[in-house]
């Protein structure tokens, strides 16, 4: 696996969330959403990175607040991980329609529409020049997309895990409601736990920190911030042992 001369990265995995997918309301699929989400991933596999892209469901159905409707825990998790690959979908065709390559491999089996995953074969897709879109979550009930986004980034031998959100980075408390909040340039694992920073849900964080996993979290909403990432420019927060 070759970096290339014009990146920091060979192979990052892109944890989206489900929102993100829905525009300005974060429900249902925005086709612009998705438009831009896919130029951005174009412009970092133009600079010859592999990338691996892991897409939440929440803009369709989350199973924990579905939860607390009535629908019994694990059914409406199942429905959850159906909705992420409604949307690992969704950024195919986008992808595909920009010229890019792109395989979407379910933990949940649906030959008709996807394959299932198999490490190997989304290793091998990924040498040969072509995205890899894992829905399905984990295949389990009562494990988060971010818990799927750390375990498939250390299966796939990526370098970071890139959190993509909505705010430039981690801060000590809540930007929008605290002007004066700080944001962390970079921070240890031990330290976000100690000051209890929710830069992932626990089951992920731990993952990613038991194999040294970086995670950068960053504002992917900022246009060609994607780039500058994987470029190595300073942006977001990046957490690391």
């Amino acid at each position: 696996m070759k970096k290339s001369a014009r990146s920091k990265y060979a192979r990052v995995l892109l944890k989206l969330s489900g929102e993100a997918l829905g525009g300005p309301t974060g429900v249902g699929i925005s086709p612009e959403a998705v438009q831009d989400m896919a130029e951005q991933i174009r412009e970092v596999r133009d600079l010859g990175v592999q990338v691996v892209l892991v897409v939440g469901g929440g803009n369709i159905f989350r199973g924990l607040s579905g939860s607390k409707r009535g629908i019994e825990r694990a059914t409406g998790d199942y429905m959850g991980m159906l909705g992420t690959v409604i949307n690992a979908l969704a950024l195919q065709d986008a992808l595909e329609k920009l010229g890019v390559a792109t395989r979407v491999q379910s933990a949940i089996t649906m030959a008709q529409v996807a394959e299932t995953f198999i490490r190997r074969r989304a290793v091998r897709h990924l040498e040969k020049g072509r995205v890899v879109i894992f829905g399905g979550g984990t295949g389990n009930p009562y494990f988060s997309t971010d818990t799927a986004a750390a375990l498939r980034a250390n299966e796939i031998g990526a370098e970071d895990v890139l959190k993509a959100t909505k705010v430039d980075g981690i801060y000590d408390s809540d930007p929008k409601q605290n002007p004066k909040a700080k944001r962390y340039s970079s921070i240890t694992y031990s330290e976000a736990l100690q000051k209890q920073l929710k830069v992932m849900d626990s089951t992920a964080f731990s993952l990613c920190m038991d194999n040294r996993m970086p995670i950068v979290v960053f504002d992917f909403f900022r246009a060609h911030n994607l780039r500058r990432v994987v470029m190595g420019e300073k942006v977001g927060t990046i957490v690391t042992g």
